[in-house]
């Protein structure tokens, strides 16, 4: 290795620093999504008549919501009394025995990582594309407690929503159906709170329920205690989604669909494959 003029070795130039957290031209875009699905779900889903559109999407956010509480109620020893789920008296679990305060912590807990995972898969096609069987079963479970016509119809309706965005744009609009439904599960303390203050539900907000458990705090400051908390999931997983997912559509398409030089590179290992064993089987026979 050669010295430098100064008798030492040479030093490479300094690599120029790049911003991994400052968004592409390419993602952009889905942070005013973001803000824009955030109005409008307030709007949608507290406007009398245009909220019934939304049902099962509401239901998919509730069941999981009263899920979270019935997992964490039967890990802690509880045992359920009854469930209810319903997108206009809202979701309901009573439980008999298991930990309390823990139960009642896991329905907002739980709704805003399944949103923030929701939101993170907006970046990415293959994520929004593995996301979808989760929101394809998340709408179709609360279907078996449903009798409600126009909501089963409107089911259909979003569930052959979520099968034609696989071939619109190579499967770049399923990210903004799981977009939607991120910001509808990370925000759920808010829509669970407006429907107690707007439309006087007959199931409290858990909200309501801490103040019960713990009324040193009103449900309004623990309405905004939550709402900080989703606040910075939301903030927090948008960033991972700018560090992690630095790709252009192309790149994203390719990654989401099998190319043909992978299917031709699968094909000529399968006939190695055979080629061997053929052979081995005819020194054997």
């Amino acid at each position: 290795m050669e010295n430098g003029p100064n008798g030492r070795p040479p030093v490479a130039p300094k690599v120029p620093h790049i911003h991994n957290i400052r968004p592409t031209s390419d993602q952009v875009p889905i942070l005013y999504v973001i803000v824009v699905y955030t109005v409008v779900l307030f709007g949608v889903w507290n406007i009398p008549g245009v909220r019934l559109l939304i049902n099962p999407l509401k239901l998919f956010a509730i069941g999981w919501h009263e899920l979270c509480h019935v997992v964490v109620a039967i890990m802690t020893g509880g045992s359920i009394l009854k469930l209810t789920i319903d997108p206009n008296m809202g979701g309901c679990t009573v439980v008999e025995g298991g930990h309390p305060p823990l139960i009642l912590f896991a329905g907002y807990f739980g709704s805003t990582v399944l949103g923030a995972v929701f939101v993170l898969s907006g970046f990415d096609t293959l994520m929004a594309k593995i996301m979808s069987f989760v929101a394809g079963i998340g709408m179709v479970m609360p279907l078996a407690v449903v009798r409600d016509k126009l909501t089963i119809l409107l089911t259909f309706v979003y569930e052959g929503l979520l099968i034609g965005f696989w071939f619109v744009d190579h499967g770049q609009a399923l990210r903004w159906y799981m977009l939607f439904l991120g910001m509808m599960h990370i925000f759920y303390v808010v829509w669970d709170v407006t429907d107690d203050k707007f439309f006087r539900k007959p199931n409290d907000s858990d909200c309501t329920q801490f103040n019960l458990m713990y009324p040193g705090v009103s449900a309004h400051g623990w309405a905004a205690l939550w709402i900080v908390f989703e606040i910075g999931m939301l903030i927090a997983f948008v960033l991972v989604g700018i560090y992690v997912f630095k790709r252009t559509p192309d790149q994203m398409y390719a990654e989401a669909v099998p190319t043909l030089t992978d299917t031709d590179n699968t094909d000529s290992a399968l006939q190695t494959v055979h080629m061997y064993t053929t052979a081995y089987a005819y020194q054997h026979h």
